[in-house]
C-alpha cells in the first residue's frame, strides 16, 4: 500500500517520533498507519517521544581538540539530560564524547545533521540516543555544538562538564607544534570559563547593546545631583569613561588576565608570542554553559504526592 508525505506528518503528530522513522515504520508496514503505530511502539520510540517532552536542562558540556590525527580541529557540545544524576551516568558521558568526535570528523551543518551522522556502532547518533532515553528512562536532548578547523584550537572542560570551552588559535608557522601555544590556549580558555566575556574585542561588540549601556550610564548620572551643575562635555567624559570600564569587563581581550599581574589577556598573549619568536592571535571562542538560558524543571512534590494518592 503506497502512502505520501502526509501520511507520514500524521504518523509524526500520532506518536512524536522523528519524521524518517515514521517514513521508515510505513514502509515497512506497507502504508498501514495503524501498524506502523504498533511497530514505532514495539521499538519503543513512541516511549522515547513521550519523554521528550520533559524539561530537560540539566547535562554535560564538553570540548576537546582531535588527537588521532593531529588536525587540531576541536568542537565544544552541549547534551542535556532531565536530573544531574543521569548527566554523570558513564553511558551518557560516553555519547557525550561520541557527539564530540563525531563533530570533528564528519563536520556536521546543525543537530539535525549531527544525528544522521554515523556513530560507529552500527547506528547513527540520532539512533543511538534514542536507544539512550529507552535504556535509562530519561529524556536527554542534543542542544547545540561549535566546531573549529585548523590551525591551532585549545579546549577546556570546567567542574566535570558545567561549562565547556573552546578557543581558536592563529599562529605563525614556527609555532603550530609549540606546546607553550597549548599552554597558552588552555589558559585563555579558562579565562573564558571564569570571567565570561560577551565578546572578542571592543571592535566585536555589539553596538546595540552598546549604545543601550550608553544610555543607562547617562541616564544614571543625571539622577545623582552631584552632577547637576556638571557641563555636559564633563558628564560626557564620565559616561565614556565607564564605557570603556564595561568593555573591560566583558570583551575577552580586554579584561585583566586572572593569572597574570595588571597585565590584560590581550597583552598577555602579545608577551608570549614575543618570548616565543613568532605571531599568535585569539580569533574566535565559544562557551558553553550548562542549561544556559533553558527552562529549569520544578518539582513539585505536593502534586507528585497527590497524583499518588488519586
Amino acid at each position: 500500500m503506497a502512502f505520501t508525505a502526509k501520511d507520514v506528518q500524521t504518523l509524526r503528530e500520532m506518536t512524536g517520533v522523528g519524521m524518517m522513522d515514521c517514513k521508515k515504520a510505513l514502509t515497512e508496514a506497507d502504508g498501514n498507519m495503524d501498524k506502523a503505530v504498533e511497530l514505532l511502539r514495539e521499538k519503543g520510540m513512541a516511549a522515547a517521544a513521550k519523554k521528550a517532552s520533559r524539561v530537560a536542562a540539566e547535562g554535560v558540556c564538553h570540548a576537546a581538540v582531535c588527537g588521532e590525527c593531529g588536525c587540531g580541529v576541536g568542537a565544544v557540545v552541549e547534551c542535556n539530560s532531565e536530573t544531574d544524576f543521569v548527566a554523570k551516568n558513564e553511558q551518557f558521558m560516553a555519547f557525550v564524547s561520541t557527539c564530540a568526535q563525531t563533530v570533528m570528523k564528519q563536520n556536521p551543518a546543525d543537530v539535525e545533521a549531527l544525528k544522521a551522522c554515523d556513530a560507529g556502532n552500527g547506528m547513527t547518533i540520532g539512533e543511538t540516543l534514542t536507544d539512550l532515553v529507552l535504556k535509562i528512562g530519561e529524556n536527554m536532548q542534543i542542544r547545540r555544538f561549535a566546531r573549529y578547523a585548523e590551525p591551532v584550537n585549545a579546549a577546556y572542560v570546567h567542574m566535570g562538564g558545567k561549562i565547556a570551552v573552546l578557543v581558536h588559535m592563529d599562529v605563525s608557522g614556527n609555532l603550530k607544534d609549540n606546546p607553550a601555544v597549548s599552554e597558552l590556549g588552555r589558559d585563555v580558555a579558562m579565562q573564558i570559563a571564569a570571567m565570561n566575556p560577551m565578546w572578542l574585542d571592543e571592535a566585536g561588540a555589539d553596538a546595540e547593546t552598546i549604545a543601550k549601556e550608553r544610555e543607562i550610564i547617562a541616564a544614571q548620572l543625571k539622577q545623582d545631583e552631584a552632577n547637576a551643575k556638571k557641563p555636559d562635555n564633563v558628564l560626557e567624559k564620565i559616561v565614556e569613561g565607564r564605557i570603556r570600564k564595561y568593555l573591560s569587563e566583558v570583551c575577552l581581550l580586554m579584561q585583566n588576565y586572572v593569572k597574570g599581574d595588571k597585565i590584560t589577556v590581550g597583552d598577555h598573549v602579545k608577551a608570549v608570542a614575543k618570548q616565543l619568536g613568532g605571531d599568535i592571535s585569539i580569533t574566535k571562542f565559544e562557551r558553553f554553559e550548562r542549561g544556559e538560558g533553558l527552562e529549569k524543571r520544578v518539582d513539585d512534590l505536593a502534586a507528585e504526592v497527590a497524583k499518588m494518592v488519586q
